[in-house]
């Protein structure tokens, strides 16, 4: 080929690309002025090979968008953000997703905007050791939250409300522990002055036997109140306000305390069991920076006197001193996010955390604040009790629907049916420990059930 001849191919070759260059989009085009797009993604139990709901919101009508994960464009073809700045789709998991919080940037153009989907991806354990453990069930009323056992009164006391303010359907049940059937059931009165007939929804429970009373928290009150164990006779309802967003209380019979946490603050309420007076609050000061330590499950180990609770905004539990109201240490959990069940082996003197955020159970050295076990235990791991007798721990996972058995050593000796949306577990002392449910409605045959639920004998 001649010079000329290839001069001319030359030229030709760079005036295409001129060409294709004028009308590309260029990579610096307009973005968006303001831009509010917020994503989340929804599902009971996003496990490896389900489905995720991505459901976007405020972004700027007609924008195209992309989920991307890596290098890796998830959706096949963009998503069209309708009139009202919304859209929605279903992103299939693959098969061998790792569990884990995975971040996938929501890409948006026309105009250009980009923002960060947090998409968890819970671990999924197959049912197992069914045949290890025996169990009994009975379905109660809707909305169960929470249980706790009396050995005084052989009596588990169960709460119950259903839906969100204003709560009018709630009950507190006095429950036979073998036959698990209602011996008592009252409704709390009425708020004064609230609007859509409010009642003092029941919602956390503690057991004073030396007292022969019932502390129950009153979450959306912000209230405790106190009831007789032998008829559930109203004692003391705490005025609105009293303990703000109330979540768990415990009773220390032995020293006549009793402490309630306050869920979305940095302390516990304390009272006097007997009195009833307020007492001075313990502060829960966090070791994260700039973080906040806001108590949620409570465990008291009355024989020596300490009280553990976990953090729902940082990855910590603490360790206080009844006797003093002081914090012995606060102990960083590592890899927890919404920390929210807690329990207490007293013989090996370690902690179990039940983490909702990052689906697992810490077992922690008091001690030496060491993690000593990471157990992946399935979608939403809500609560934990563990039960000295048998040296199991039991937890309930909310999303997943089970109530996976946990040894000492962190093995998982059982992964139970748990039925619809298990929600707390309970032990009595005895070998026994009771878990109760929610449901999707009263239709549902697996809700709204307490469950007994024990290692069979060799």
């Amino acid at each position: 080929m001649s010079f000329h001849s290839s001069l001319r191919l030359s030229t030709l070759a760079a005036g295409l690309l001129l060409a294709v260059a004028s009308h590309a989009q260029p990579v610096f085009d307009q973005p968006a002025s303001v831009f509010k797009g917020t994503v989340v993604s929804r599902g009971e139990n996003v496990v490896p090979g389900s489905h995720a709901e991505v459901i976007g919101r405020g972004f700027v009508p007609g924008q195209q968008v992309s989920l991307v994960r890596g290098e890796t464009v998830l959706n096949a073809q963009p998503l069209s953000v309708d009139a009202e700045g919304n859209f929605k789709t279903q992103l299939q998991i693959p098969a061998d997703a790792v569990p884990g919080t995975h971040p996938v940037v929501v890409r948006a153009s026309q105009p250009a905007a980009a923002t960060v989907l947090k998409l968890r991806v819970s671990p999924q354990l197959p049912l197992s050791g069914q045949e290890r453990f025996a169990s009994q069930s009975n379905k109660l009323v809707q909305g169960l939250y929470q249980s706790a056992y009396s050995a005084a009164s052989n009596a588990v006391f169960v709460t119950s409300a259903v839906g969100r303010p204003p709560v009018t359907q709630s009950q507190l049940l006095k429950v036979d522990p073998g036959s698990l059937k209602v011996v008592k059931a009252i409704t709390p009165a009425q708020v004064p002055d609230a609007k859509g007939g409010s009642v003092f929804a029941v919602y956390g429970v503690g057991v004073d036997d030396a007292n022969g009373n019932v502390w129950v928290t009153n979450t959306r009150q912000d209230s405790v109140a106190v009831y007789r164990q032998s008829d559930l006779s109203l004692v003391r309802q705490f005025p609105v306000g009293t303990v703000p967003h109330a979540r768990d209380v415990v009773v220390d019979a032995k020293r006549g305390k009793v402490f309630a946490s306050a869920t979305g603050e940095d302390h516990l309420s304390v009272f006097d069991a007997k009195t009833f007076k307020a007492l001075a609050p313990i502060t829960l000061a966090s070791g994260v920076d700039d973080g906040k330590f806001t108590p949620m499950s409570l465990v008291l180990d009355e024989a020596s006197g300490k009280l553990f609770t976990v953090s729902i905004g940082t990855p910590e539990a603490a360790v206080i001193d009844v006797a003093s109201g002081k914090i012995d240490k606060v102990i960083d959990l590592g890899n927890s996010i919404s920390a929210s069940g807690v329990a207490y082996d007293p013989q090996q003197n370690h902690l179990y955390v039940a983490s909702q955020g990052t689906d697992n159970l810490l077992i922690v050295d008091v001690a030496s604040g060491k993690v000593l076990h990471d157990v992946a235990v399935g979608a939403g791991a809500l609560n934990v009790a563990f039960d000295a007798k048998t040296g199991l721990a039991y937890v309930t996972s909310r999303g997943a629907g089970t109530v996976t058995v946990v040894d000492r050593s962190g093995k998982v000796v059982g992964n139970l049916d748990g039925g619809t949306f298990p929600n707390h577990v309970r032990a009595d002392g005895k070998g026994n420990v009771f878990a109760v449910n929610k449901s999707r409605g009263t239709d549902d045959e697996k809700g709204d059930r307490i469950t007994r639920i024990a290692l069979r004998q060799p």
